[in-house]
């Protein structure tokens, strides 16, 4: 192809490469010139133009482009027509797009006039849906380079296709522990039922059972027959030897992978009973978000069920998650780029000290510093990003106490109703960018930073951990971390009790979090445990 200036007595038949306004004459970039053309350019007073002129080794580039995506297309693809040396390809059906990227990519290597732009592979895709576009950079590209192409998307099947959804039948057992109420697994039911249909498949069976390695093998080998298995255990999967992988065994399964690298999702068993998938579920398949078991589900519906292999290279581009506060992206709304949480500690010291006497224990002076200080202090050496401390009783002076401290102060002039009162306070001042609150007792002086920073690091929404309680010995102890979608409730509480009572309201979002460290059942409400704290504080 010859591109350059070309003197009008040539260029009949030419490519105008920059258009052309000069008074009435207005020719655009791409027009192939006419004798007429040429007659009107000659007449505007134009020598010459800057033009491409193809030769009888070229092929233009709507055909160029034509060609090559009729190479390429395999099944339920849509060709759209050529413009501009650009042909569009477009899903006939839902499914996942298939590639070989190799193949793609050895094309797009063969000359820089041939460019073949793609989804990624695997995609999930909607009919109508764009997967890829080849473009013919202007305005031609050599035969041979067109015929190599077609040789390159011949030699196998086409290396675009899309592969359908097929009509999945599938069955789900949950485990259960003592005190699960039914309630949390109707929800995984309702949401397994909404994956598994937004596919095309039928939920057609659902049956629960002890979290226990007979009485799920039991299940397992009594369930009807169905394409997948599902089995959403009570406690996550720690290990292959665990209830679930040793249950699918025992029922005469096959374990052929555990964990994956995606997340949400790490935690996604891989096995097989006879010719049919089972797969034990991460605790995140409990949530609508997508995570690592949405790209399993979808890839066996559509006929390509991953081994371990495939599972493993899920991991470029396995990090889903979201940040917790916003949206879904199938509601509409675009994810934001993932981020460590913000959480607000909010430390309570607006109480009477009743049982103290005339002593407000909060102002109480430990080593030269007033007790509240331990707490504050606590908070602020933690990942928290902010501190709001919650003033009542003698609230100027707890406030001139910590007045050297970067926390913001909010006065609960109602602290007299208890507890509820100053929690509702200080979650109104929470600021709107914060996604959760840890909710510290100004009367609790050996609770280390430590255990803030643990509550906050196990805090995970999109994997059922939206309310992280720490733990010594099996007794649940203070602070308590909050998600932001709790707070209406806990601002909603009334007397002298605090937002623990909501905690078995929402056992299915609860996270117990062990720390090696008694402080979080310590609290000072009496002289004599004030006069001991005194003479022990480091």
């Amino acid at each position: 192809m010859f591109f350059g200036p070309l003197p009008l007595s040539d260029a009949e038949g030419a490519i105008l490469a920059h258009s052309l306004r000069l008074g009435a004459l207005a020719f655009k970039k791409g027009r192939r010139l006419s004798a007429g053309d040429v007659a009107a350019l000659r007449e505007a007073g134009i020598g010459e133009v800057i033009a491409a002129k193809l030769s009888d080794a070229d092929i233009a580039e709507d055909t160029a482009a034509t060609r090559i995506a009729a190479a390429v297309a395999g099944g339920a693809v849509q060709i759209a027509a050529a413009f501009t040396g650009r042909v569009n390809l477009f899903a006939e059906s839902r499914g996942l797009l298939r590639l070989d990227p190799a193949r793609i990519d050895a094309i797009n290597a063969i000359d820089e006039s041939v460019t073949i732009a793609t989804l990624p592979d695997f995609a999930p895709v909607e009919p109508g849906q764009m997967l890829a576009t080849v473009k013919i950079i202007p305005f031609a590209a050599p035969a041979a380079a067109v015929e190599q192409a077609e040789r390159l998307a011949a030699d196998g099947t086409p290396p675009l296709a899309v592969m359908p959804y097929r009509p999945l039948s599938v069955a789900l057992i949950q485990t259960k522990l003592p005190g699960v109420k039914d309630s949390v697994l109707d929800k995984t039911v309702g949401v397994t039922r909404e994956r598994v249909e937004a596919l095309g498949g039928t939920l057609v069976h659902e049956a629960r059972c002890a979290h226990d390695e007979g009485a799920l093998a039991e299940l397992i080998a009594a369930m009807p027959a169905a394409d997948l298995l599902l089995i959403a255990g009570a406690s996550a999967i720690t290990d292959r030897r665990d209830v679930l992988p040793a249950a699918i065994e025992r029922a005469g399964g096959v374990v052929e992978h555990f964990g994956m690298p995606v997340d949400p999702g790490n935690l996604l068993l891989l096995a097989r009973r006879g010719d049919r998938p089972v797969l034990g579920l991460p605790g995140c398949a409990r949530s609508p978000k997508l995570n690592g078991f949405d790209w399993v589900l979808q890839r066996i519906a559509a006929g390509v069920p991953p081994g371990r292999a495939e599972v493993m290279r899920m991991g470029v581009g396995g990090l889903l998650a979201e940040i917790p506060t916003r949206p879904l992206p199938r509601a509409g709304v675009a994810a934001e780029t993932p981020r460590a949480p913000r959480v607000t500690a909010l430390v309570l010291a607006a109480g009477r000290s009743s049982r103290m006497g005339p002593t407000n224990k909060l102002l109480a002076e430990v080593n030269g510093a007033p007790l509240v200080a331990r707490a504050v202090d606590a908070a602020l050496a933690s990942q928290a990003a902010n501190v709001i401390v919650v003033t009542g009783h003698q609230g100027e002076s707890v406030a001139q106490a910590l007045a050297d401290r970067p926390v913001t102060f909010v006065h609960n002039p109602a602290f007299a109703e208890g507890l509820s009162s100053s929690l509702r306070a200080g979650l109104a001042a929470v600021p709107g960018e914060s996604d959760a609150v840890v909710v510290c007792l100004g009367d609790m002086p050996r609770v280390a930073s430590a255990v803030i920073d643990r509550l906050i690091a196990a805090y995970s929404p999109l994997e059922g951990r939206a309310i992280c309680v720490p733990t010594t010995h099996g007794k649940q102890g203070n602070p308590v971390l909050w998600d932001r979608a709790f707070f209406t409730e806990m601002a909603a509480l009334t007397g002298d009790a605090g937002a623990k009572r909501l905690i078995g309201q929402h056992a299915d979002r609860l996270c117990e979090v062990p720390v090696e460290d008694a402080g979080i059942l310590y609290d000072v409400d009496t002289p004599d445990l004030l006069a001991r704290f005194t003479e022990t504080a480091g």
